[in-house]
């Protein structure tokens, strides 16, 4: 893939989500793909991703994906921004920086190694459950 190719899965892949479209994120993904969090060390497949991320748009509205920065590497990419939201449950806005590291193959995310602060994840987690 060229740099063109790879940030221009990087725009796709975080606009979907932004956007709530958990089916174009998951189109990003290989089938085998594995997600990992920092905050718990665990990884995840692609269907246990799509859980995770359509929980989040439930409890999270006028998501945006500010101060992106993509660096692009033989093999996959970074994605560095704060994720910005309101959260529907008491209105309050909230913000996520975060590291993101992908690898890709064959035009695909094969694996994404998600680094965020673990109290920024607590804010948006907050009502989660309830």
């Amino acid at each position: 893939m060229t740099q063109e190719d790879m940030t221009a899965l990087a725009r796709r892949f975080f606009d979907a989500v932004e956007a709530g479209d958990i089916d174009t994120l998951i189109a990003c993904y290989a089938p085998d793909a594995r997600i990992w969090h920092n905050t718990d060390q665990l990884e995840q497949t692609p269907e246990d991703n799509r859980t995770t991320l359509a929980a989040m748009t439930t409890r999270i509205r006028d998501r945006s994906y500010d101060e992106r920065r993509v660096s692009v590497f033989p093999g996959g990419f970074v994605h560095q921004h704060v994720l910005r939201g309101t959260r529907i449950q008491d209105g309050v806005r909230v913000e996520l920086p975060a590291c993101i590291v992908c690898q890709v193959n064959a035009g695909r995310i094969t694996r994404l190694d998600e680094y965020f602060d673990s109290a920024h994840v607590a804010q948006f987690r907050k009502y989660a459950g309830t």
